[in-house]
């Protein structure tokens, strides 16, 4: 059975757009089966256009025309993702399902059994669970169809693949939207290929790419034989489409996943390009200080867009030094980006001689601070509304997570691009950049992290070091590790206590934020729901 694999790029909502991909796809393939991933005719995640009647209908419609399709290829069955409507549910009525289609008619539904909520999933406010699990009959072979890759982690879930085998399947394949975070790779590999050993079932597992909101798809979708040799891989954050049989010998693929660095600057990248595309934007404009931060951004911005779509901004204030902004100019002639320099000097006078009067006999503080980078943001969002550029902001998971960011200056922006990616990370990806020839400059690379708002100031006057901040937050946030798990490894209990409670702190903040891109298992967004209005104490008590 000659099987096409389609990783494709779904855009949420856009059902007859969608429709076509799948129709291109279907009417150039040749073969036995064409394999779209999860939900793909709306999109993933659909979220609340699932609650949309006219939405669910054009879904409907859809579907019978993949039915008429199937009718001029008679020879070519498809699968495709859908939502369904229960008719025999009342209030929640929709399943997430599979849907084999051929002959003109829907052969087969498989209705996704086991429902994720976890993290940034939540599926069950949307869908009701399938209650059986079956094989389909369909050109001399029995289909099993799943699902979400968790069926090949979980006990609960992998039981669905011995109940698939006890009915006689002889080809698993799994239809996903499964989001990439750092480390997956290697992950899923390992579990497709075990199931694979353990079942002697050939398995087939579609994933999606592209990115929707702050969600990025990997793609990497794969086929393994009965004995768990990788006979197919696709390639990471782009479109696909190849053909197997799973059936016949082939010589086994040796896999060696690319860097975490690597694939954290395609994802990022990859990000950036499918938020504008999907939103209508076509140019991008983001300020420029002359640190790392801004720097990394600027360099994936001209990889996603490219660089005559990419505006670099400098708004220099009094404490900013003559460095910063010859840094920033070095980098924009390497990238080849518009440059401009915007001074905020006599705008910040005017802001301290107006609130002269009400600020008598107060010292000069963070109120001060802020002013400069409120300032920014007024000047880089009116380039955005004049231009039409999507303001691209640039502070990193480091900063994020205990609030060192202004709201309504640093933090204007449509994109967080760097919202999870700590800083020790940043650096990398910036190395990573400079692996053929110099982009970012190396004064950039060497000098301390400032935020250059009040004189000499730098970032660990008011941090602890990246490097012991940045495992704090990653054990605390991406693993769940207690005050009392890291006092017991060897963490200083004060900057523990320190860390926790600012991150705690600073939730108002990012509820406030433009949406991240998520790259790791735990990023701030859709899957951390903490509350504000909150008094618990488990931040800062053993």
């Amino acid at each position: 059975m000659k099987i096409t694999i389609a990783q494709l790029n779904s855009v949420v909502g856009d059902v007859d757009g969608n429709l076509k991909k799948i129709t291109e796809v279907v009417s150039a393939s040749h073969t036995d089966l064409v394999v779209f991933p999860e939900l793909f005719l709306t999109g993933y995640p659909p979220q609340d256009l699932l609650e949309n009647r006219a939405f669910l209908e054009k879904v409907a419609f859809a579907v019978q025309d993949l039915c008429r399709l199937s009718l001029r290829y008679p020879e070519t069955g498809i699968i495709c993702g859908a939502p369904t409507v229960s008719r025999e549910s009342r209030g929640k009525a929709l399943f997430n399902s599979a849907l084999l289609i051929s002959g003109g008619e829907v052969l087969f539904q498989q209705d996704q059994i086991h429902l994720q909520t976890q993290d940034i999933f939540d599926e069950a406010r949307y869908f009701l669970p399938g209650q059986t699990l079956e094989v389909i009959e369909f050109k001399g072979e029995k289909l099993g169809i799943t699902l979400s890759p968790q069926v090949f982690y979980e006990e609960d879930d992998s039981a669905l693949l011995a109940s698939l085998t006890a009915k006689g399947a002889t080809l698993i394949i799994n239809i996903s939207a499964s989001p990439y975070h750092l480390g997956k790779e290697d992950e899923l590999l390992l579990a497709i290929q075990r199931q694979a050993k353990k079942y002697a079932l050939p398995f087939i597992y579609l994933n999606q790419v592209g990115a929707n909101d702050e969600l990025v798809f990997e793609g990497a979708s794969m086929a393994v034989d009965c004995q768990g040799k990788l006979i197919l891989i696709a390639p990471q954050f782009q479109e696909y489409i190849g053909a197997v049989d799973p059936f016949l010998p082939h010589p086994e693929i040796s896999f060696c996943p690319p860097k975490q660095v690597e694939s954290v600057y395609q994802g990022l990248t990859l990000g950036i390009s499918d938020y504008m595309a999907k939103t209508g934007f076509t140019q991008a404009v983001l300020g420029l200080s002359g640190g790392i931060d801004s720097a990394l951004v600027a360099c994936l911005a001209v990889e996603a867009v490219g660089k005559e779509n990419v505006l670099g901004i400098a708004l220099p204030s009094p404490y900013s030094s003559a460095g910063s902004v010859e840094d920033s100019r070095t980098l924009a002639d390497n990238l080849g980006i518009d440059f401009r320099v915007i001074s905020i000097s006599e705008i910040f006078t005017t802001y301290c001689t107006v609130l002269e009067k009400e600020f008598a006999g107060k010292e000069r503080d963070v109120t001060e601070e802020n002013l400069q980078a409120r300032i920014r943001g007024d000047i880089l969002m009116a380039f955005s509304n004049k231009f039409g550029r999507i303001l691209l902001s640039t502070g990193n998971k480091s900063e994020v997570a205990v609030g060192y960011s202004t709201l309504y200056g640093d933090m204007c922006g449509g994109l967080s691009v760097l919202a999870d990616v700590p800083k020790t990370m940043v650096y990398e990806l910036a190395r990573y950049i400079n692996r053929e020839r110099e982009v970012v400059p190396v004064s950039i690379l060497e000098k301390a992290p400032s935020a250059e708002l009040r004189p000499d100031q730098r970032d660990e006057d008011s941090l602890p070091p990246y490097s012991l901040l940045d495992e704090i937050l990653c054990r605390y946030i991406e693993r769940g590790q207690t005050l009392k798990d890291l006092i017991k490894e060897g963490f200083d209990p004060e900057v523990v206590r320190w860390v926790l409670r600012t991150v705690g702190r600073s939730e108002y903040k990012r509820r406030q934020a433009a949406p991240g891109i998520r790259m790791t298992c735990k990023a701030f967004g859709k899957g951390r729901r903490m509350p504000i209005a909150a008094r618990y104490d488990f931040e800062t008590k053993e």
